[in-house]
């Protein structure tokens, strides 16, 4: 079945089964993700961030107090 056959079928369901092929999609790259590499440039990105955390100039923040303050932020 070529890409554009299948754009055809998938237009044609219905919502809740778009959502369910999209999980299912979604679910087998996380599975074979290993397969893709990490580009460089993001491996550099990554390595600059742990080093300015490692050198005191990048703190860490829970997960908690990121969700209130961005909560606070928006009301």
């Amino acid at each position: 079945m070529r890409a554009e056959e299948i754009r055809d079928e998938i237009s044609a369901l219905a919502l809740s089964d778009k959502l369910l092929l999209v999980e299912d999609i979604w679910d087998s790259i996380a599975k074979g993700n290993d397969e893709l590499p990490m580009p460089e440039w993001q491996k550099q990105e990554l390595d600059k961030r742990y080093q300015s955390f490692k050198d005191g100039e990048q703190e860490l923040h829970d997960w908690q107090s990121v969700h209130e303050e961005l909560r606070a932020s928006y009301k």
